[in-house]
């Protein structure tokens, strides 16, 4: 949980909300650049850690999985290609395929 609110969100999110909900300044599209690399490393450590094992906890779905779940696969709408991380894309048809599993947005 730490790792999503330190690390994941403050660059993943904040990168998603500020195109999603612009009209971004100049400020924010200077600061746009950092948060998409250190969100794309964010993406790699967590394909990292897929790579031998379903879950980010434990051997079945975690408050862990949920909370990281969120704002990855809206990650494409801050601008985040997730194409390649195989085991994220993995982990996120998981995810979606989870009783009563509701996205972000519709679309």
């Amino acid at each position: 949980m730490f790792f999503e609110q330190y690390e994941h969100e403050p660059n993943i999110a904040v990168a998603r909300h500020w195109l999603s909900h612009g009209p971004i300044d100049d400020e924010r599209r200077q600061a746009l650049a950092e948060k998409q690399t250190r969100g794309s490393a964010v993406l790699a450590q967590m394909d990292r850690h897929l790579s031998d094992r379903q879950w980010f906890v434990g051997e079945t779905c975690s408050i862990a999985d949920i909370a990281l779940y969120a704002y990855t696969h809206v990650a494409p709408e801050g601008g985040f290609e997730l194409a390649p991380f195989g085991h994220v894309n993995s982990w996120l048809a998981r995810m979606a395929g989870q009783p009563r599993h509701i996205p972000i947005t519709k679309g």
